[in-house]
């Protein structure tokens, strides 16, 4: 689903603010407070905003109760010339969610938001105010900084607040981002969070809990609340607070390599992945600032434009894919599908219809890393990678796209995904692949944000990956806690005069790990 808004200019927007009386809060709403806190409604696990475009934004809160969420925004930190919204309700079905789709936004500015909630049956208790902020995307070319990863609260390895809980979100805010990619498993719902982990070293990793995270999700309860517990982390909520997130899904927001082949394992008593994988998409859609569709509900994947240099391409490579299995065909059909002929040809048109210097592919899992469905005994195709040789199987749908790609003369395509656990670099150069019909591109990998740490994984000939650089604990290390280091993530910063693109990876400490610049290729 393309985001393409028309943006108002500075001068408009406070035109309007004015124009609509909304310089005082939430216009004559913000009614005398009871004396206590606890009898107003509260904001209860910060604020978010997402998929933001040259004009507009999504902006998301939780209530604590019935409530409706009362916004406004402005151009100045002080909310001088702030624009009040109309309220919208949050209701026990959403788990008192809601989220708000903000328009008639200047391009290229910081826009500041203020989120209250109001209560239901009594319209003059207005709680605490929660201040946010993003900034639209330009319509000139102007430097562009984002970040991304995946992974986060996986393996048990969850809130630790004697190791500073969440970390890599703290060193990814450093950097002020313009947005955040989430690569996807932005839960472990299949991953309990214990009170305390012995580490190899005999220290005690010890995890802040909640009740529904002592098992695996089931209910939709249980997967809202494994959202939820991240968001008890204070270095996350202050970046969701600063830093908008475009986010995707993979596998653990329902459970380990889902498919619908998936045999679940004897810690589940609902045995059904079908509506496992509903109420977890159900839990997802609500927790997050994302644009729905009206065109396809529950739709995960869609296109964001972020001024001239930049458009993401955000895919879905859960929701429509065949089954795991050895994924072997030798003609492309549903079995072998894994983003899907529909959102495969929604990609192509999406491609050719760039006009940005950049077009980065936001891939929930990486190309040519083999990843097994059952990795214990080293069988079956979970990702894209079915083992060297020829293109079969879901790798005969990147085949296509990698020809119609290099055919139809789309320039500076790079890919970014997570999913392993490591960080790498791949470059993927036709003159040492097997199947050759495409033009070299770039694949960045990493994370995990707060997750055990694995890899790495062995690599597949097909598309000809090279390693430029690595990162991962070895064979004889694996599943390595955050207090370990080995966490990581990605930042990308593009030159606005030249258009140049800078990829450096990064760990926990804000370490640069490795680096390089890109520069576009014109015509």
């Amino acid at each position: 689903m393309p985001i393409r808004v028309r943006h108002l200019s500075r001068r408009r927007f406070l035109t309007t603010a004015a124009a609509t009386g909304a310089a005082t809060a939430f216009g004559g709403l913000a009614a005398p407070y009871l004396s206590r806190a606890a009898d107003r409604p509260q904001i209860s696990h910060g604020v978010q905003a997402g998929d933001v475009s040259q004009g507009s934004g999504v902006v998301w809160a939780r209530a604590d109760r019935p409530a409706q969420l009362l916004v406004e925004v402005a151009t100045t930190e002080s909310f001088k010339d702030a624009r009040a919204l109309p309220p919208i309700t949050a209701l026990p079905e959403s788990d008192f969610t809601a989220k708000m789709l903000i328009e008639n936004l200047p391009s290229d500015q910081t826009i500041f938001y203020r989120a209250r909630f109001r209560d239901l049956s009594h319209i003059d208790i207005v709680g605490e105010p929660v201040v946010g902020r993003f900034r639209t995307a330009p319509a000139s070319r102007r430097d562009v900084s984002f970040v991304w990863g995946g992974d986060v609260a996986g393996q048990g390895w969850g809130i630790n607040p004697d190791d500073g809980g969440m970390t890599t979100f703290a060193a990814m805010r450093k950097h002020d981002p313009d947005l955040f990619i989430h690569s996807g498993d932005t839960i472990y719902a299949d991953g309990p969070i214990p009170a305390e982990v012995k580490l190899p070293d005999g220290k005690i990793w010890k995890n802040i809990t909640i009740p529904e995270k002592a098992k695996v999700a089931e209910t939709l309860a249980e997967y809202r609340a494994a959202h939820k517990y991240n968001l008890l982390d204070d270095n996350l909520r202050a970046f969701n607070a600063e830093v908008p997130i475009f986010v995707q899904w993979d596998d653990h927001e329902v459970t380990n390599n889902w498919s619908l082949s998936k045999q679940l394992p004897d810690a589940y008593k609902e045995r059904d992945i079908t509506l496992l994988a509903a109420r977890a998409a159900r839990a997802f859609h609500e927790m997050y600032p994302m644009r729905e569709s009206i065109v396809e509900p529950g739709r995960v994947y869609r296109t964001i434009n972020y001024g001239p240099h930049l458009d993401i391409f955000m895919l879905d490579e859960r929701s429509y894919r065949g089954a795991n299995g050895d994924n072997l065909q030798t003609v492309y059909g549903p079995d072998a599908y894994f983003i899907g002929a529909e959102q495969l040809a929604w990609l192509k048109r999406e491609l050719l219809a760039s006009r940005a210097t950049w077009k980065v592919i936001a891939s929930d899992m990486p190309i040519g890393i083999v990843v097994y469905d059952d990795a214990a005994n080293r069988k079956g195709s979970e990702a894209i990678a079915q083992g060297d040789g020829p293109a079969r199987g879901r790798e005969l749908e990147i085949a296509d796209l990698l020809r119609f790609i290099k055919s139809a003369g789309v320039r500076n395509t790079v890919w970014l995904t997570a999913d392993v656990h490591y960080a790498a670099a791949h470059y993927y150069n036709p003159d040492k692949a097997q199947f050759q019909d495409f033009d070299p591109f770039w694949e960045f990998v990493s994370g995990p944000l707060h997750a055990g740490t694995f890899g790495p994984n062995p690599m597949d000939n097909t598309f000809g990956p090279e390693i430029k650089f690595i990162k991962a604990p070895g064979a004889d290390r694996q599943n390595l806690p955050p207090s370990a280091g080995m966490q990581f993530f990605g930042h990308c910063v593009i030159d606005g005069a030249s258009g140049q693109l800078t990829v450096t990876l990064r760990d926990r400490a804000d370490t640069a790990l490795w680096s390089v610049t890109l520069d576009p290729k014109l015509g």
